[in-house]
């Protein structure tokens, strides 16, 4: 048949090669996509030299106004406030201190800041803040 037609046959013979040609270049890119990837290093996105732990230990061992000024309660409220959860079997979570999580709460109750913007705070990821 494709000796009776020569043009199909060189048509056919084109179609192969782009198929062929379309099959090697999709397999560079995924290949290269692939080693890019993998030498993707992810930079810290949360690098503040004082922690979320830091600062709120700063709060309970600075000035008395100081924690009443980012938390909205006094030293005493808030320690006591703190020794309630704990009565009530609140405890520390594997990387976050209790007295951090009760300060994230009052931190995003007092200035109605992102989980986001409180994150960067308390130098903590997203998805730890919404926790």
């Amino acid at each position: 048949m494709d000796r009776d037609h020569p043009g199909l046959a060189h048509w056919h013979r084109r179609q192969w090669i782009i198929q062929y040609a379309a099959l090697l270049v999709s397999i560079i890119v995924s290949t290269t996509a692939n080693i890019l990837q993998s030498l993707y290093v992810r930079e810290p996105y949360h690098t503040s030299a004082l922690s979320g732990e830091a600062w709120v230990l700063e709060l309970l061992c600075g000035h008395p106004n100081q924690i009443c000024t980012e938390l909205g309660v006094s030293l005493e409220v808030f320690s006591n406030l703190v020794q309630e959860l704990r009565d009530i079997g609140h405890q520390n979570s594997r990387n976050v201190s209790l007295e951090e999580q009760f300060a994230i709460f009052l931190y995003m109750c007092v200035t109605g800041l992102t989980i986001r913007h409180v994150g960067e705070r308390f130098q903590r990821s997203n998805e730890t803040i919404s926790r």
